[in-house]
C-alpha cells in the first residue's frame, strides 16, 4: 500500500469511527460500515485518476 491508499482509507475509517457513536444499534454501525467500505472501494480509483 502506498501513502495515497493509506490516507485515503483513514479518511474513511475516521468518518466512520466519528459517526459510531451517534447510532443506536449494532445493525446500524454494522450497515454504515458495509456501505462506507463499498463505497470506499468504488470511489478509490477515481480519486487516484483526478489527482494523479
Amino acid at each position: 500500500m502506498d501513502l495515497f491508499v493509506l490516507g485515503y482509507y483513514a479518511v474513511i475509517c475516521g468518518l466512520l469511527a466519528y459517526s459510531a457513536p451517534l447510532l443506536e444499534t449494532s445493525f446500524r454501525r454494522l450497515l454504515l460500515g458495509l456501505c462506507t467500505g463499498l463505497i470506499a472501494a468504488t470511489a478509490l480509483p477515481f480519486v487516484r485518476d483526478l489527482i494523479v
